[in-house]
């Protein structure tokens, strides 16, 4: 079952977020934190499936900030108004409110949340790790799909496990963001994908390399299943 909510984040703003509850007791919940592209279907879709697998999966609409529903596919045009209408507006701190918020909103599993990311979402994620307890939020982990710009806060202390996924052909992360998590932090888990680029494990998108997405999906959710064991 899925459905749109309202979230209030600590400053007072109002978000709305992509619920997706499984049948039965939740294992515990998956906060799934966008691209720079909305809560789109690609987004939703990954909600969905953690649903399937007995997590609740909330998205927060972190675009929301600067309009409602905005969501944007992956064409040229849609590209073009990512990056010069929103993701310039993106804010980190007002990011981790919102993300703290459906953390808030998830607290009835009683079980606890992860939270997971790309792109955008994976740098978030990781904050969220290294950033969370400060903002009133501790990860049970965070997993980053190639999170940009995460070797600037690579020797941040994490609060909880930590699992990022990279691609070795990514031209917009260079391989020493991922070095750098690994001197920082030798516990965190770090797989780089040969033949990935950015993005590779999204379908919906050219660079989507399915034999990478897929191994990365599955340790993903063993990562996940073992932490919230």
């Amino acid at each position: 079952m899925s459905e749109w909510v309202e979230l209030t984040a600590a400053d007072g703003h109002k978000l709305s977020a992509y619920v997706a509850r499984p049948e039965g007791e939740a294992k515990g919940a998956v906060i799934v934190v966008q691209e720079i592209f909305g809560v789109n279907p690609s987004i939703q879709s990954v909600a969905d499936y953690y649903a399937t697998q007995g997590y609740v999966g909330i998205a927060p609409a972190l675009f929301d900030r600067f309009g409602k529903n905005i969501q944007l596919g992956y064409g040229s045009e849609d590209l073009k108004e990512a990056f010069q209408n929103y993701y310039p507006k993106l804010d980190k701190d007002a990011a981790l409110k919102d993300i703290v918020a459906a953390f808030e909103y998830v607290k009835g599993t009683g079980k606890g949340a992860a939270v997971l990311g790309f792109c955008y979402g994976g740098l978030m994620a990781w904050l969220s790790n290294t950033r969370g307890p400060s903002a009133g939020m501790t990860p049970v982990c965070t997993v980053s799909y190639y999170g940009g710009g995460v070797g600037s806060f690579a020797t941040e202390a994490i609060s909880c496990p930590a699992l990022l996924h990279f691609g070795a052909d990514d031209d917009h992360i260079g391989k020493d963001q991922s070095d750098g998590v690994r001197d920082a932090h030798p516990d965190a888990e770090i797989y780089l994908y040969e033949g990935a680029g950015h993005a590779f494990a999204n379908p919906d998108r050219p660079s989507y390399v399915a034999d990478a997405a897929k191994r990365a999906d599955e340790r993903s959710l063993e990562f996940l299943n073992r932490n919230f064991a």
